[in-house]
């Protein structure tokens, strides 16, 4: 009896070993399965894209006058009209995004709250080309504005928004709430104590957020096509005529089977990757040095 007692413990030990192995060996393998095509695409357009990147006429120049057949010019009217949609989108998601942050950490109760929790959810999983139709049948068709880049940047405004709630939301979260009942207990108001000890302690956290906000939005495709033209000029007119960007000269030019046109397309979505890439490396470096993980 004590012989088979004795047993009974090391065989649980032994079958929970044996599936751990088996889920060691299965995560491994997933893992392995999503970074082979993950560094086949990042090697392909390193090697395609980065022989035009090391000219200074690639950063310096438009392709103004430049017509599939001609080699040359260069993507600073495309990487302008990237940068300045961003900045636009920014400007206006950012606030919405941290006030609704705001709304569901520090005022969860209430049916306003429920609401734009359920509003962030339906947003977050809104294909791009469904805000793109959407903005093109509000702002263009019913108030008869004109296509531009600030018609793209509030398309993109509604697929930046929940990101930055749902980062911003998180970063709130980890603030400490002796640090508000501190505040509350020395007489100060909540407004004042949000502004004052929440939002700067997070700070941190919600650049963080932006910055990956601002990663995802850059390479969509879809609002450009449907809600500006392109355009081989520089424009840095957001409400008037067409607005290249890097999405739309990959796009443009990807129709054309001459060599130096396809030369473009590479080296396009090398920089755009470049983009993403620095804002994604300079959101980890801000997290890295949150205060709230302080």
């Amino acid at each position: 009896m004590q012989r088979a007692s004795s047993l009974a413990p090391s065989q649980g030990l032994a079958g929970r070993a044996a599936r751990n192995t088996v889920a060691t060996v299965v995560v491994v393998l997933a893992f392995v399965i999503a970074v082979i095509p993950l560094v086949w695409i990042i090697l392909t357009v390193l090697q395609k894209g980065a022989a035009l990147l090391p000219d200074a006429s690639w950063w310096l120049n438009s392709q103004r006058g430049i017509t599939p057949r001609i080699a040359g010019g260069g993507a600073y009217h495309a990487i302008i009209g990237t940068i300045l949609q961003a900045l636009a989108t920014a400007v206006i998601a950012v606030p919405i995004g941290i006030f609704a942050a705001i709304l569901l950490v520090e005022y969860s109760a209430g049916r306003l709250a429920r609401v734009v929790s359920f509003t962030v959810d339906i947003l977050s999983g809104l294909p791009s080309i469904v805000a793109a139709l959407f903005i093109y049948a509000f702002w263009i068709t019913t108030l008869g504005f004109s296509r531009s880049g600030f018609a793209v940047s509030l398309a993109l405004v509604l697929l930046m928004i929940p990101v930055v709630v749902r980062s911003t939301e998180e970063m709130l979260k980890l603030v400490p709430n002796e640090l508000r009942e501190a505040s509350f207990a020395l007489g100060v108001p909540k407004w004042k104590t949000i502004v004052r000890i929440v939002l700067p302690t997070a700070f941190s956290g919600i650049v963080t957020g932006v910055l990956l906000g601002l990663a995802r939005i850059m390479g969509e495709t879809a609002p450009l096509l449907i809600l500006v033209g392109y355009s081989q000029s520089i424009n840095t007119n957001l409400f008037s005529g067409n607005m290249a960007a890097l999405p739309l000269m990959i796009n443009n030019d990807r129709q054309q089977a001459l060599e130096p046109a396809v030369e473009r397309v590479w080296a396009a979505a090398l920089t755009l990757v470049l983009l993403v890439l620095v804002l994604n490396i300079a959101g980890r470096l801000i997290a890295r040095f949150s205060s709230v993980k302080k």
